[in-house]
């Protein structure tokens, strides 16, 4: 139930009278979790149990993998702690499989393994010169910067009560270093944040591979748990999708991930065990559910153009029979200039022969999660030295467009200049 507390979905509206609607009327709002449990016939308190895991799952995954963000965050930390342990003790209360999960909780010691490698986390950061939040240290910086620009502002604007010629012409350009200053400051700092956190990120894992292992196996335990849940309810599994920062525990099908600053963020659902058929999805679910992952673009606006790559491609001769879609927003200008500097040409062989397993399984998706139909392939000659293929998707309902790329074989050599792209 990726971000389910907060989408909500309306209800048909039903008038009494044409031109106003009573309060007794008006469309209902209702949480996914409410609609699947009215369309399923599942228990209340069943959904509750399922989202209170997931809950525990985002933390522990996203601690694990960029526990910088952590340090020197006490309240925040002891906050997600105490919600943790909350509902670990509700779990006490519930089925076997349930107080199994509590149990494993308390032996493994999560919470001390959590305290312990934040801390271990903020020497090595004291240990190279940081010793506050990022966020604190952008706040005291922000205040740093403004007081003397806008003590200059307030200089400016008294001159001219006390007999000095009008300086209001200044006032302009003042105004506009008054805003541009603590930005330019900002994005300085959060740019050496972000290096110090990628230089840092494996000397930390390997110093603390043992604990960072504990978190790992516990939140395995957790998802083996829900996915059991789900399949004794009998719930699609295909319906429950939520975001993590690992893609390497089991039994889950990456739907879509995206790329952020020096970490990439993985959609994903349960895979279903081998050889079971998929629970059906009752009608009244499947318009709600086959809903994007992200809010859909006013009709009236331009597609958006979105670049993925094929990574960790599969295949030879030019079909391809493997691969992981990896959004490249962050690349989206050096990918433009490669096709600005690229010949085009149609591919003789039909999408269909390209990718002949084109499924759940192996696809191309949107941003938002829907599987990319993709209208026309091309083969593109960059500079004479390099082919690769480039799938032109058609414009997604939720108003984005795919451009996809992939290498034509995984052997290929690929230039010095683009394997940032192919291969990052």
């Amino acid at each position: 139930m990726n971000e389910k507390e907060n989408e909500k979905i309306k209800q048909s509206e039903v008038r009494e009278q044409p031109s106003r609607m009573s309060r007794r009327t008006r469309p209902v709002r209702k949480t996914q979790g409410q609609i699947l449990q009215e369309a399923l016939g599942l228990n209340p308190e069943d959904l509750k149990n399922i989202e209170a895991k997931l809950s525990i799952i985002k933390f522990l995954d996203y601690f694990s993998e960029e526990i910088l963000d952590f340090i020197f965050k006490d309240r925040n930390v002891e906050q997600y702690i105490n919600k943790i342990s909350e509902k670990i003790e509700k779990f006490g209360l519930g089925g076997e499989e349930d107080k199994l999960l509590k149990k494993g909780f308390e032996d493994k010691k999560i919470v001390e393994t959590v305290e312990r490698l934040k801390v271990n986390a903020e020497a090595l950061a004291i240990s190279k010169g940081i010793n506050k939040s990022v966020d604190k240290r952008l706040r005291n910086l922000s205040f740093i910067v403004s007081a003397p620009l806008l003590a200059i502002a307030v200089i400016f604007l008294i001159l001219p009560m006390i007999g000095i010629p009008d300086t209001s012409f200044l006032m302009f350009p003042l105004l506009c270093v008054f805003c541009m200053v603590p930005q330019l400051v900002k994005s300085a700092v959060v740019k050496k944040w972000y290096i110090f956190k990628e230089e840092n990120r494996s000397e930390i894992y390997t110093k603390n591979r043992d604990d960072f292992l504990v978190l790992k196996s516990y939140i395995g335990e957790v998802l083996a748990n829900i996915r059991s849940n789900l399949l004794e309810m009998e719930v699609p599994l295909e319906l429950i999708k939520f975001s993590l920062f690992n893609r390497d525990y089991e039994n889950l099908n990456i739907i879509n991930q995206k790329q952020l600053r020096g970490l990439t963020e993985y959609y994903v659902s349960f895979e279903y065990p081998e050889g079971m058929e998929p629970f059906p999805i009752p009608e009244t679910l499947r318009q709600q559910y086959e809903k994007p992952l992200f809010p859909e673009k006013q009709k009236d606006e331009k597609p958006e153009k979105n670049f993925v790559v094929l990574t960790e491609m599969k295949g030879e001769d030019g079909v391809i029979t493997g691969f992981i879609p990896s959004l490249k927003e962050n690349l989206a200008e050096k990918i433009n200039q490669l096709l600005n500097d690229s010949e085009f040409t149609e591919s003789p062989l039909k999408f269909t022969e390209i990718i002949p397993n084109y499924s759940k399984d192996t696809v191309i998706y949107c941003i938002c999660g829907e599987i990319t139909e993709i209208s026309v392939t091309n083969i593109c000659n960059w500079k004479n030295k390099f082919k690769f293929y480039l799938f032109e998707g058609k414009q997604c309902r939720c108003g984005d467009q795919i451009y996809a790329l992939s290498l034509m074989d995984p052997s290929e050599e690929i230039p010095e200049e683009l394997k940032e792209i192919f291969l990052s």
